[in-house]
Order: C-alpha cells, then sequence, then structure tokens
C-alpha cells in the first residue's frame, strides 16, 4: 500500500470510497435522509472541486494494484498553530489493514510540515472512531451540535492531538 496526493482528477474516486464507506459508517447513526443529505452536501462533485479550491488536501491510500481504498482529507485550521482532519475513511472490506492509519500519519507528517502543532477534527458522538482517535492520543476538547440545514445537526466532538 502506498499513500499519494490526491487531485481533482480523483473526485470521482474519492466520492466511491465515500458512498461505499458512509452507509457502513454512519447507517446506524443517522437516518437515511440525512445520510443522504450529507453525503450530497460533502461529496458532490462540485463540493470536493470547492474544497480543493479552499485548499484542502486530500491524500489516497492505494492497495498493491493501484486500487484506492480509503482517503483522507486536511487543511490549515489556525495558521502556524493547528491543521484539521476533515475526513478519514478506508473501504469497510479493507478496514484494520493499516491504510487509515498510514492516512493519518500522511495528515500529521502534512501538518508538521506546515508548521502546525496540533491536529483538530470531528467525530460524531456515537461513531465507534471516536474510539480509534482516543487510542492515537486525540483527546476531547468540546462538544458541538452544528446545524447543517435541512433541520439536520452534526451532533460531534471536537478532538485534538498536539503533534
Amino acid at each position: 500500500m502506498q499513500i499519494k496526493i490526491a487531485t481533482k482528477d480523483d473526485i470521482e474516486t474519492i466520492r466511491h470510497i465515500a458512498h461505499q464507506t458512509w452507509p457502513v459508517t454512519y447507517g446506524q447513526l443517522l437516518s437515511h435522509q440525512q445520510l443522504s443529505y450529507m453525503l450530497e452536501m460533502i461529496y458532490s462533485p462540485e463540493a470536493l472541486a470547492n474544497q480543493f479550491d479552499e485548499g484542502h488536501v486530500f491524500f489516497l491510500a492505494v492497495d498493491e494494484n493501484d486500487e484506492a481504498i480509503g482517503f483522507a482529507g486536511c487543511s490549515a485550521y489556525t495558521p502556524g498553530v493547528s491543521w484539521k482532519l476533515h475526513k478519514l475513511y478506508v473501504l469497510p472490506t479493507i478496514q484494520r489493514s493499516g491504510a487509515g492509519k498510514a492516512l493519518m500519519q500522511t495528515v500529521i507528517n502534512t501538518a508538521k510540515q506546515h508548521q502546525a502543532t496540533a491536529l483538530i477534527l470531528n467525530v460524531n458522538r456515537n461513531n465507534p472512531a471516536y474510539n480509534y482517535y482516543v487510542k492515537n492520543g486525540f483527546a476531547i476538547i468540546d462538544t458541538v451540535d452544528i446545524p447543517i440545514g435541512s433541520g439536520f445537526f452534526m451532533n460531534d466532538y471536537v478532538m485534538s492531538k498536539d503533534i
């Protein structure tokens, strides 16, 4: 497996992975309506293109056949202080293969290269990934309910890790 930087040419690949992982990750946590709404809001081709334009950096984990198996997205949060991990998803059939850990390390290394001393992320309060983040040194710094439109909210923990 290797990690490569993604470009706008990889938007459909990112979308494919998101549409494979979100129902498994959030199917028991969110209504079908909210899941569909958020996938469109965050992962439409236009939304992803805008994220690239806004300075988000995306990485793809690819297997030995050069098939994408996961992705991460991050950006500067407080320049010179912190970066934010916006997305980290690995195909359900490949989870626990080390792809998530490799993507996370790539994000940390990128943040460090930009003089960040902390990595911030949001995680749904009921997402089992919360335990993964705690195990990897993240701590809760806030609890938030973020309105995202159409009467939906993201009920998250904000977590941080010194890097």
